[in-house]
């Protein structure tokens, strides 16, 4: 697995083990609605990730457009769709974003790298 990925997801799941670990009746209960409400309904799943690319990379969050970009590869979006989302985010958030749309581009390929190599 790509060390970009992998170092991201590591870290993500360590973290969010101690985090949940706490306790804290207010953390867990924002976990909860975070996982429920990407969930099918109204909106298909592929939709909501991309509502959430687009929000985070808006609101300048490295972390969430990384999870979101995950989410997003494994639901099957292609590059054309990402790429579209975060033109759209480029726009509303302006130049400022730019150095997220970078990152983002970079985490992207390294999640097509691994889907490659999933099938070697």
């Amino acid at each position: 697995m790509s060390n970009l990925v992998k170092d991201f997801n590591d870290y993500r799941s360590k973290m969010n083990e101690k985090l949940l670990a706490d306790n804290n009746k207010i953390v867990k209960r924002i976990f909860n609605l975070d996982t429920n409400a990407y969930a099918e309904g109204a909106l298909d799943v592929k939709t909501k990730e991309l509502l959430g690319l687009v929000a985070s990379t808006v609101l300048r969050c490295d972390d969430c457009v990384k999870y979101h970009l995950e989410n997003c590869h494994k639901e099957g979006i292609s590059k054309e769709e990402m790429m579209e989302a975060m033109g759209i985010a480029t726009l509303v958030g302006g130049t400022i974003v730019i150095p997220h749309l970078r990152r983002a581009y970079e985490f992207w390929e390294e999640l097509e790298k691994l889907e490659v190599g999933s099938f070697e």
